[in-house]
């Protein structure tokens, strides 16, 4: 053992290299606590305690990705996302809690007993899907993804939470695979970057750019989507869209033929999800 090797020396070893970050301290908290395998009120109880020298050379190692700006959650594998411990890897977008607004709209327009046909459509994760299946159990999900990489993600997802019974996974260019079905609901968090908006290079660098840029204005893929979904829901179905900052006008506009078109805002007041129902 080695004096290098006490956890307090550790932590300060890797609050430093990481202190360019705005979120360094707290990164280089979260991959000691998965290094060591405990929680944080441990960690600050037991500042003496020596690591092994293979649990020291992996956080050292976990600190060098996270200086190349890889993110936190692609290191360890996983992201919390409405209470369930999801699975990530680079083929899916980090799920973010903006999107956590959209699972709480549609769960206050579902009754939890309803037996609703539900299509998430770019799953990515299956954060979407997989979080409406565990909230409804009377629930029928479709997950479709143009990447077959991106659903065998969701699938292991949907089978470590025990709802991989309910949701069909379908590789689809948007709802293009399933257009001769009806869905009761379709949620979305489409692309809906600008190709020349410039990102922080977390997500430049790292997360798949098909799920973040959308063309030249950033709404080409609602201008796709809102049609489809009209083909494929019934009469009174919904339709909830997660949207970027400055896009709620255009969605608005793009939502004209609908009824009950309103937008939920983030905790920054930011118009974050539009809801739309289709007309009867």
């Amino acid at each position: 053992m080695s004096e290098a090797n006490v956890l307090s020396t550790i932590l300060h070893r890797g609050v430093g290299r990481l202190r360019e970050m705005p979120t360094g301290r707290r990164d280089a908290q979260l991959l000691l606590l998965r290094v060591v395998g405990r929680d944080e009120a441990w960690l600050f109880a037991h500042p003496e305690v020596q690591l092994s020298d293979e649990q020291a050379g992996q956080y050292d190692e976990w600190i060098a990705r996270r200086l190349r700006h890889e993110p936190v959650q692609y290191i360890l594998g996983e992201q919390e996302f409405y209470g369930l411990m999801l699975r990530v890897t680079p083929d899916v977008l980090i799920p973010r809690p903006e999107t956590e607004h959209l699972v709480e709209a549609m769960l206050e327009r579902v009754p939890k007993d309803a037996a609703v046909r539900i299509c998430d459509v770019g799953t990515g994760s299956g954060a979407i899907a997989v979080a409406l299946a565990h909230a409804l159990p009377l629930a029928a999900v479709t997950a479709v993804d143009f990447s077959a990489a991106a659903l065998q993600v969701a699938k292991e997802n949907a089978e470590r939470h025990g709802v991989a019974w309910r949701i069909q996974f379908v590789e689809s260019d948007l709802l293009s695979a399933v257009r001769g079905e009806k869905f009761d609901v379709v949620a979305s968090n489409p692309p809906y970057v600008a190709d020349s908006e410039i990102l922080e290079a977390q997500v430049r660098l790292y997360e798949p750019s098909e799920a973040l840029f959308a063309g030249p204005t950033g709404l080409e893929v609602y201008r796709r989507l809102i049609p489809q979904a009209r083909e494929v829901l019934v009469a009174e179905g919904w339709l909830l869209m997660e949207i970027g900052q400055g896009q709620r006008d255009v969605v608005a506009d793009l939502l004209a033929l609908w009824d009950g078109v309103n937008f939920i805002g983030d905790l920054q007041g930011i118009p974050r999800v539009a809801i739309a129902q289709r007309r009867g």
